[in-house]
């Protein structure tokens, strides 16, 4: 039985973590840490969890959780992960892995001192649609991958209350969201790209709005990356487009593809859209956290790979001029 304490009572982790869990015999959310007791004493009541602690330290100590789920803001991100794993539990740390690559190369040697295993929660890395994709390029179909398209733009009006709005807390399009078409692409090409340039649009406090940065690959290929946090009510999309020498390829809702998406393959003159099967991406990132615990198999959003994401965000943010 894993048991998996939360750090955060964060509004995304029934649906990342809770759920999943629930839907498993072998899993079981035993406890959850909130700086505020009383909010992890309504926090576990409401989803049926046994311990409350109102002080991580006190849950890191816990000797009947086995991994940590890191549910805080970004800027505790590093701190609280090293503390968890140098306290003999795995982490499984939402995105952004940390605020920069610094920061992030600190959180892997822990991991590596300790033995203990550290996974950014890049949940739609784990659902069939990202095997498939894989296939799609392995089958040469595309020829010579030339240019690549992402984004991922959402509803998210300008709140100065609000973390992904404030870049102290690790706020930011390219934070919050950008950092899942840097992995898209990196994850499709399997190669580290160089940044050309980049701009960004700032809220108020700061953080980018909304950011556009060109990427070089060593290929040859070129991607622009973008996201947004948009004005308009109900706006989302999560998509990428791959142009190669031998035809085109568009994925539509890479992030939650069980919620319905579609990938366009164009050949030859010919088109041809299909789906995949697949449950949600959440039990899919879980039943490969759990194979890995039990298997010592490495997973593909741990070690180099979160190091590699963050230099990306930090040269995209370097480029674009916006300070942090």
């Amino acid at each position: 039985m894993l048991r998996i304490g939360i750090l955060g009572a964060a509004g995304i982790a029934p649906a990342a973590i809770i759920r999943p869990a629930a839907r498993r015999s072998d899993v079981k959310v035993v406890a959850v840490a909130s700086r505020r007791e009383e909010r992890a004493r309504q926090f576990a009541e409401r989803h049926g969890i046994d311990r409350s602690y109102g002080d991580y330290p006190q849950m890191l100590a816990d000797t009947g959780v086995d991994l940590v789920y890191n549910a805080l803001p970004p800027s505790e991100h590093a701190k609280w992960s090293i503390a968890a794993l140098e306290a003999g539990k795995h982490v499984l740390c939402e995105k952004p892995f940390a605020m920069n690559a610094e920061e992030a190369a600190r959180m892997i040697e822990a991991a590596h001192s300790t033995g203990c295993r550290l996974i950014e929660a890049f949940h739609d890395r784990y659902h069939p649609l990202s095997i498939e994709l894989d296939a799609v390029k392995a089958s040469g179909a595309l020829g010579g991958i030339t240019m690549l398209r992402a984004d991922f733009s959402a509803s998210n009006p300008f709140n100065p209350a609000s973390l992904r709005h404030d870049p102290q807390l690790g706020g930011g399009s390219l934070m919050d969201l950008g950092c899942y078409p840097v992995h898209w692409v990196r994850a499709f090409m399997g190669e580290e790209p160089t940044v050309l340039g980049a701009s960004a649009s700032l809220n108020p406090l700061g953080a980018d709005l909304s950011i556009s940065a060109d990427l070089q690959f060593p290929s040859g290929a070129q991607a622009l990356v973008t996201s947004a946090m948009v004005e308009q009510a109900q706006h989302l999309n999560s998509s990428l487009e791959v142009t190669g020498t031998g035809g085109q390829l568009r994925v539509n809702n890479m992030v939650f593809p069980s919620r319905g998406h579609s990938i366009t393959l164009t050949t030859e003159g010919l088109e041809r859209t299909w789906t995949v099967r697949g449950f949600e991406t959440y039990d899919h990132q879980l039943e490969a956290v759990v194979d890995a615990l039990q298997t010592g198999r490495e997973l593909p959003t741990e070690g180099s790979d979160c190091l590699a994401n963050m230099k990306i965000i930090d040269a995209i943010y370097q480029a674009a001029g916006v300070g942090r």
